[in-house]
């Protein structure tokens, strides 16, 4: 991936980390799943996320919960990043299989609580965690 392609990849991470409601941010790598940064998630290990923008908890206080907040469904980085590799795969072979020649470029998902917005690009996979806004 060339460096322009690298800052259109963090500009995007930017606006959309900037909007209202967003509890957390991660970018995972495309090729691994992989957390390569992350922000608002308590990571369950500090060796697992060496750039996160987090401290590491010394203390299980917080529960692996955003922003301290005991959130039903929110879990530490690492479940968060295990989850939504899976849930981009699943989609991934989806498209594959409608049309081979498509490819995933967003995935929104909503819950009563939250709204994950999920954004594959050749290198890394953005995602935003946000309340899920009124209807």
């Amino acid at each position: 991936m060339t460096q322009h392609a690298s800052d259109e990849t963090l500009a995007l991470l930017t606006r959309l980390s900037q909007k209202p409601g967003v509890q957390s941010t991660l970018i995972l790598s495309r090729e691994t799943g992989a957390i390569v940064r992350t922000s608002g998630l308590v990571s369950s290990s500090s060796d697992a996320n060496p750039n996160s923008t987090l401290p590491p908890s010394a203390d299980n206080t917080v529960d692996g919960y955003t922003n301290g907040r005991k959130e039903s469904g929110i879990h530490s980085a690492e479940d968060v990043a295990r989850m939504v590799w899976s849930f981009l795969t699943a989609a991934g072979s989806l498209v594959e299989e409608l049309d081979s020649e498509d490819e995933v470029k967003l995935l929104r998902l909503r819950t009563k609580k939250n709204e994950l917005v999920i954004v594959p690009d050749p290198k890394f996979i953005l995602v935003v965690v946000h309340d899920t806004p009124p209807a």
